[in-house]
């Protein structure tokens, strides 16, 4: 295939040794004000894209990249930030200070989720979501990444955001318009994928965190995801390889980039890059919950007012560790009916992203997807909202106990 065989012309390496010579800095240029920042032709700026998906160990591939922006700026690998928040956190890091030694503020952890948020704003007519806040406009977001660029002459530079999953199914010309920042550039596009079943799983429970009000899985909650990109991994990937025809495509099996070390260690391993010595560790982030509280969650994002239930959410984050739970992947969401479904709907999307990588399919185990987990979800369910009711103030909201006693 057409789009394989430019993916081949530059594959993917191994994780370089701490003793190989770092790539030649680009030479020197006099970019223009507010305008695109152009490399010499003999020495592209190379741009890797990661852009997803959701619950594929994003955030923490996010947080490493901020955490370690200083050092890996010193080192030619530029993780540009967007707005003041994130410029004055790089800064007070290079002066020695750590001004986030907890959790890092979402515009510093996820700067490029903020930009594909506003550049989605800026062409569906809708605002950015509330959590990223005090964000500059758009033209100002793209000049702070060129001017970072101007003045640290980076070698390569790295945008990482679940966010522009979204972008193909919105408006190619999204795509079209990031890619323009970058003239001349040399792009690796890096995308990680889920198999169909544990991605719907994992992003149900997320959605339940921010609030959504869904229905259950086992029932109608499957028909919302099929037309979207949360189910057909074709719309998300496919205008990204047709608006780079000449990237390095590196589509990758959530299930190998866990045996491979996890998010942190894969992209670095599947993207060559030649990090220094003595970066911060990657650390795990954006937990979810676990699926015997699905049930709970999902019903107070129903009955409860928004308060009450975002306290019901906090409390389930918190205090689920301490009840006595089967393994989340022994619980079953969707039933046998609703997973033969998944697998005859998804089989076709397997094709394309096979023959995009040059084989006949691109999950090893797709044919594991029919295979139902050992416990129903309401059963599980039972057992936790039991232990939650027989725990004296489990929550220390009066309503939110008087919801849960009346499940």
């Amino acid at each position: 295939m057409k789009l394989f065989k430019k993916a081949l012309r530059k594959p993917a390496t191994s994780m370089p040794s701490q003793t190989t010579e770092a790539a030649p800095l680009p030479k020197t240029v006099t970019p223009q004000q507010a305008a695109p920042v152009t490399l010499a032709k003999d020495t592209p700026l190379r741009v890797i894209l990661f852009i997803g998906h959701h619950k594929v160990g994003s955030t923490s591939l996010q947080d490493y990249l901020s955490r370690n922006a200083v050092a890996l700026s010193g080192a030619g690998i530029l993780y540009p930030y967007v707005d003041f928040e994130g410029l004055a956190h790089f800064t007070a890091r290079a002066n020695g200070h750590d001004p986030s030694p907890e959790s890092l503020p979402i515009n510093v952890r996820e700067p490029h989720n903020a930009l594909a948020f506003r550049m989605l704003a800026a062409e569906q007519g809708g605002t950015v979501p509330a959590y990223h806040r005090r964000l500059p406009a758009l033209p100002q977001m793209f000049n702070a990444m060129k001017q970072q660029i101007r003045f640290s002459q980076p070698h390569t530079v790295i945008l990482a955001a679940e966010v522009f999953a979204n972008f193909n199914a919105v408006s190619p010309k999204l795509i079209q318009n990031l890619a323009t920042q970058f003239p001349n550039a040399d792009f690796t596009l890096v995308a990680t994928l889920r198999r169909i079943d544990e991605y719907i799983a994992s992003w149900q429970g997320q959605r339940l965190k921010f609030g959504h009000k869904l229905e259950p899985l086992r029932e109608t909650g499957l028909d919302s995801y099929l037309k979207g990109i949360h189910f057909n991994y074709r719309l998300m990937v496919e205008g990204w390889i047709k608006a780079l025809p000449e990237a390095n495509v590196i589509l990758r099996d959530y299930a190998q980039v866990r045996a491979a070390g996890g998010s942190v260690v894969d992209f670095v391993t599947q993207t060559g890059l030649d990090l220094p010595e003595g970066l911060a560790p990657e650390r795990r982030e954006n937990d979810s919950f676990h699926r015997a509280v699905y049930e709970i969650a999902r019903q107070g994002n129903q009955q409860l007012p928004a308060a009450k239930a975002g306290v019901l959410r906090r409390c389930l984050r918190e205090k689920t560790a301490e009840l006595q739970l089967p393994s989340s992947h022994d619980i079953e969401l969707f039933g046998a009916k609703n997973r033969a479904r998944m697998l005859e709907k998804f089989r076709p999307i397997d094709r394309y992203l096979g023959e995009v990588m040059g084989r006949s399919e691109f999950f090893a185990d797709l044919e594991q997807v029919p295979d139902c987990a050992p416990l129903a979800e309401l059963d599980a369910y039972q057992k936790a909202l039991a232990q939650i009711c027989a725990t004296p103030k489990w929550c220390d909201d009066q309503g939110v106990t008087e919801f849960l006693a009346q499940l």
